[in-house]
């Protein structure tokens, strides 16, 4: 009998099933797919060791018509899954009052800041070191206006967080990217993030490195899971595993699953798309602020990716934001032929307080949470999974914040 199954194969339940392997457990990591085959393969492949404020709900009166009418380059909702989201939605928008906001970007910024040091061994250990590149990314603007804007900022976060950034001029831009086709108004580098060219290989070299020390990898349905005595137990195709504890990973699908539990989970759904193209992008991982779009240097050629639609699981996709990311990118760059027939599309996991869900389910002995990481799964996988470890052995508290209180 383990004493652990992980639900979820993406990088927060790899970086769950690592940490309580690392404290001595036997652990059973179980998923549907290959590990890194579902949302955690498709993000821009950035450790956002920078990232110490979650985005917030837009305040102002117009962008939020903008992005209620389809006008918002970086965020845009699908009307007819409105009768979904709106309570989540409002409590996302409650959340986002500077007051609230300040609240938990403490304890946000707290889990961010510490990312990197909790990547780094396993990118190590796995052998991963020519995937990931450590010098950072580029945020550009188009106009003066918001470049200054985002200076501003940026010097703000750097001053209060500590966060290490390089505000970059025209010159000094179209000089570090000779790519560029045309002249933008600057740049500010977020020196001290990570880029990864290969997201879902590292997620995969991650639990390769798992199995490695003892792990053992399943296919099987979460949805199989059930009560077996004290403990827990799921079925996969190579048999039945029984465990102490599980634990929900499950990224977007976890408040679905728990629905089965009786659990009320009031997650909402921020969609982004992805397409490879041949030609010749960024050195480094670039957002094109002004245009909500990204454009990150892969194995697999130029990812462009969207900013987010706010939609439910399972709507049909829709082409609007990827249309508008191949014409702004293709303004910057000679991007050439697409890799890919149609682009590929996922649904982050986010929570309305904009902390993930970490700890013990309310109701259940033996069943505990990790999902709800927003945009920043990939960058926080081994941290709350460090965090959950810690908190199943006795070995200290989780933060008051991290979100059980919305789990009715």
């Amino acid at each position: 009998m383990a004493e652990c199954i992980v639900l979820g194969a993406g990088m927060v339940g790899v970086g769950a099933a690592l940490a309580l392997q690392q404290r001595g457990n036997s652990v059973v990591l179980a998923d549907r797919r290959a590990p890194g085959e579902e949302t955690s393969y498709g993000n821009a492949g950035i450790i956002q060791v920078e990232a110490v404020e979650p985005y917030a709900f837009p305040r102002s009166p117009g962008e939020i018509v903008s992005a209620a009418l389809g006008l918002n380059d970086q965020v845009r909702w699908r009307a007819g899954s409105i009768h979904r989201w709106a309570l989540p939605l409002t409590q996302y928008f409650i959340h986002s009052s500077p007051e609230n906001h300040r609240r938990i970007s403490a304890v946000y910024s707290r889990m961010i800041r510490r990312a990197g040091s909790d990547h780094a061994p396993l990118i190590e250990a796995a052998g991963a070191q020519a995937i990931v590149r450590r010098d950072g990314f580029r945020q550009v603007h188009r106009t003066q206006r918001s470049f200054e804007e985002a200076a501003r900022d940026a010097e703000r976060i750097a001053r209060e967080y500590g966060v290490g950034t390089d505000i970059e001029s025209a010159d000094q831009l179209a000089a570090s990217e000779p790519n560029l086709r045309r002249r933008l108004a600057g740049a500010v580098r977020w020196t001290e993030a990570w880029s990864c060219s290969d997201p879902g290989g590292l997620v995969a070299a991650y639990a390769k490195l798992f199995s490695a020390r003892g792990g053992s990898v399943m296919r099987a349905d979460a949805y199989s899971l059930v009560r077996a005595g004290k403990g827990w137990r799921i079925d996969g195709p190579e048999g039945v595993v029984e465990a102490e504890n599980a634990i929900v990973a499950l990224g977007p699908w976890s408040g679905e699953f728990l629905r089965r539990f009786g659990y009320r989970v009031p997650l909402f759904f921020k969609r982004g798309y992805h397409r490879h193209y041949q030609g010749k992008g960024p050195d480094l991982p670039m957002i094109d602020a002004d245009k909500g779009a990204v454009v990150s240097p892969m194995k697999a050629g130029l990812r462009l990716l969207t900013g987010a639609e706010l939609t439910w699981l399972e709507s049909s996709p829709s082409m609007h934001q990827a249309r508008h990311v191949r014409r702004a990118v293709g303004e910057l760059f000679e991007l050439g032929d697409p890799v890919e027939a149609r682009p590929w599309y996922g649904n982050r996991p986010c929570m309305p307080g904009m902390l993930p869900v970490v700890g013990r389910a309310p109701r259940h002995q033996g069943l505990w949470l990790n999902f709800g990481h927003g945009h920043q799964g990939f960058t926080l996988g081994p941290t709350t999974g460090e965090m959950l470890a810690r908190a199943m052995e006795g070995d200290g508290p989780l933060p008051a914040e991290l979100q059980l209180m919305h789990v009715a």
